[in-house]
């Protein structure tokens, strides 16, 4: 699995390792390129980052997960402290399902603007006035969409995600509802749409509140 490292400091490792997961048609190097390093940088946090490529064809792909395992948190969770999974609309989808199945190898989850499911599944969601009164039914392994919602639903330390998205973003009504089951607290949304502008003042902002 291609990745990029980034070490907050050369030949150590950082307390904190964030493993950032991107959207579809965009790849690790869009990260470095976007400003997410040079915004650790410029604050100097105690942060390593690892930008993955998730190669991923379909969303049932299990061997993606089984990869994201054995050669991104598992490394991670045997160097460092506090391991945090990250994604990026799909690559936030695929954070929520991995973490669905391998929560206890995660201290947190911080997602922007996450794809949560087609339109369909998201009115059924909010028919039933929103994600309380809503079941998810029989569920198949090719079906991420619906665990996903089921793992938001029954999950206890809902504090341990972070949600960020644009208030503009085409994905909003499903970003609401997910921040509706979050604490106030781990919710932020800002100016913008499903963009990269957006996405890095996102960023900028989780450091500034994160790392003090």
């Amino acid at each position: 699995m291609r990745s990029i490292f980034c070490a907050a400091t050369a030949g150590a490792r950082a307390p904190t390792q964030m493993i950032w997961l991107p959207g579809a048609y965009h790849s690790a190097q869009d990260f470095v390129d976007e400003g997410f390093v040079r915004a650790a940088e410029q604050r100097r946090v105690p942060l390593d980052l690892q930008f993955v490529d998730l190669e991923m064809q379909h969303l049932d792909d299990r061997d993606v997960f089984r990869r994201l395992r054995t050669e991104m948190v598992l490394p991670a969770r045997n160097s460092c402290a506090v391991v945090w999974l990250a994604g990026i609309s799909l690559g936030g989808l695929v954070a929520l399902d991995y973490a669905s199945s391998h929560s206890g190898e995660l201290d947190g989850l911080c997602l922007f603007a996450p794809y949560l499911g087609n339109r369909m599944l998201i009115n059924e969601i909010a028919a039933t006035s929103g994600l309380a009164g809503w079941e998810p039914g029989e569920l198949t392994e090719s079906d991420a969409e619906r665990r996903i919602w089921r793992y938001i639903k029954t999950r206890v330390d809902l504090a341990k995600l972070f949600l960020g998205y644009g208030r503009d973003d085409r994905f909003s009504a499903a970003h609401d509802m997910l921040a509706a089951a979050l604490p106030a607290d781990c919710v932020e949304v800002v100016a913008g749409g499903h963009t990269w502008s957006t996405w890095l003042n996102l960023w900028e902002n989780f450091l500034d509140s994160h790392f003090k």
